[in-house]
């Protein structure tokens, strides 16, 4: 199920502490994500509930998962009161649909450009691509334009505060994902970046060169 969101979704992902969740929702960004597998912005279980219980109603959170068993992805993200899980690296199909009938919201990271066009009837959210390079993303948003496809789209990797407003304006996307674009340091965000990120982005929605779907976030 889509999250029940007006405009477009701003995603601001490697959030590690309370502070930066609750200035992210002040800004303006409708969805934190928090990466629950190994890795250097990883964190525990245990602070996510405690992050999700306090943020303000309405808020939208993600848990990020890369290699993780099904069974455990659910456990955590049911467990820590998380509004939907996002997948990333291979993941079967009978995986994703066990999470799927236990999750609210799923969004999927394509592992390749050309898997996005089979993983989007699979999920929620499609988000492209997997990594953190502006030309893979706008690589990725032109091979996805040739397809009729109704999955939302989400705009992740190398995005920045002087590059969203190009993408979001030329790009019929629904949503953007930023996580190193914003930080001064792996984990650490910087509050004027994320402003000018935030700001940027919306903007760039409200001035778009491009049409959008309706409904994409209704389902």
């Amino acid at each position: 199920m889509r999250f029940d969101l007006e405009g477009l979704l701003i995603k601001v992902s490697g959030v590690t502490n309370e502070q930066d969740a609750l200035l992210a929702i002040g800004l303006g960004a409708n969805v934190i994500g928090f990466e629950m597998s190994s890795g250097p912005r990883q964190v525990s279980a245990q602070l996510v509930t405690e992050i999700v219980r306090r943020l303000p109603t309405g808020s939208q959170t993600v848990g990020v998962f890369r290699g993780d068993m099904p069974q455990y992805v659910v456990e955590v993200a049911n467990n820590s009161g998380l509004s939907g899980v996002q997948i990333e690296g291979p993941v079967s199909v009978g995986a994703l649909g066990y999470i799927s009938e236990r999750v609210r919201t799923v969004m999927r990271m394509a592992p390749s450009v050309a898997a996005g066009t089979s993983a989007a009837q699979e999920c929620d959210y499609l988000l492209l691509p997997e990594g953190d390079s502006r030309q893979d993303l706008i690589e990725a948003l032109d091979f996805m334009s040739e397809y009729d496809q109704f999955t939302p789209l989400i705009a992740s990797g190398g995005l920045q505060v002087d590059n969203v407003v190009d993408v979001v304006q030329n790009y019929p996307v629904s949503g953007v994902d930023v996580r190193s674009g914003v930080e001064s340091s792996i984990g650490v965000i910087d509050a004027g970046l994320m402003s000018d990120f935030i700001y940027n982005a919306k903007w760039a929605y409200d001035n778009s060169y491009v049409e959008r779907r309706h409904g994409f976030f209704e389902q």
